[in-house]
């Protein structure tokens, strides 16, 4: 894709990003291993971040040293189910949690292709439980909690609000996905394989999909929850948010899956953004576009969650 196809406040940024072969099975162990290395944990100040230790997987959690609001997010990373880390998102979280006196909880959780499918989506559900159960501690209602992510997080996040759903019980207020990778479909189109898309193309797709399905992607069938836009039934959903740029691999997927939430009953906000590759708010924060997506998710959040 030509830096010209680019939005030009964010041109300079991409400029600078190489094409990584995520797809290479023989280098994604050094790929794995860097990207834990770049994530650090962050000292903010005003807020505490504690660490805790599940069955399976980690949780961060972040809160202001004042008063609680009683509402929260679940946060869940994006790395194509294969990279990265909740350290790698702690400036995104305790920001989330500052400016919307909100208590954030992002998962550790594991990766493909060491652990495929079920195993993220296992992590994402046990956190969500340990909310549940460690409400009353955190001084929190689950009920007030928006569960998202961006990228495979937004994937991971939007089969759990399916899983939730399917399992009763407390029920999350909302989702909000960006860029949420949720179509396995989408890899199987080699004509998508010429466009190189920025950031993340569709040979890092395919391969990636393969390392956390086990399997080819675009097969007729796949396991309940692993790909959120094979499932049929979307009507009883949480209020949910989606933003994408029309220039990112995922633009298609993402907008028909806002468009069936809309047919199926749901109130889902749907936000294409000229110009704009893969996590863009996240790859330059400072650009306009970028922070009028983030101004659009507060507003979002402070809607759904009372605040």
């Amino acid at each position: 894709m030509n830096i010209e196809n680019i939005n030009p406040q964010l041109q300079k940024a991409y400029r600078r990003i190489p094409a990584v072969p995520f797809h290479n099975r023989f280098l994604l162990p050094l790929l794995q291993f860097l990207s834990l290395r770049q994530s650090r944990a962050k000292s903010i100040p005003g807020i505490t971040i504690k660490q805790h230790q599940l069955d399976n997987c980690g949780i961060r959690v972040y809160q202001t040293k004042g008063e609680q609001s009683g509402a929260g997010l679940l946060w869940i990373h994006g790395g194509g189910y294969i990279i990265g880390s909740a350290l790698m998102n702690d400036l995104e979280c305790a920001r989330y949690a500052q400016d919307l006196n909100i208590t954030v909880v992002s998962v550790d959780y594991r990766l493909a292709p060491q652990h495929p499918f079920p195993a993220a989506s296992d992590d994402c559900f046990e956190a969500w439980q340990w909310i549940i159960n460690n409400a009353e501690h955190l001084g929190v209602s689950a009920d007030r909690f928006v569960i998202s992510g961006q990228s495979a997080g937004g994937g991971l996040a939007a089969g759990l609000v399916q899983r939730i759903h399917d399992k009763g019980g407390v029920q999350p207020a909302g989702q909000a996905l960006f860029c949420p990778m949720l179509d396995d479909r989408t890899a199987s189109r080699s004509e998508l394989d010429d466009i190189k898309h920025r950031l993340w193309n569709n040979k890092n797709n395919r391969g990636a999909w393969t390392y956390y399905l086990g399997q080819v992607p675009g097969l007729d069938q796949t396991p309940p929850y692993a790909v959120p836009a094979r499932r049929e039934n979307l009507g009883g959903l949480p209020p949910s948010w989606i933003a994408v740029g029309d220039v990112d691999l995922f633009y298609e997927e993402d907008q028909r899956y806002a468009s069936r939430l809309q047919e199926a009953g749901v109130n889902c906000e749907m936000h294409i953004v000229p110009g704009a590759p893969h996590a863009f708010e996240a790859i330059a924060p400072d650009a306009e576009v970028s922070i009028a997506i983030m101004q659009s998710n507060h507003q979002f959040l402070r809607r759904v969650l009372a605040l």
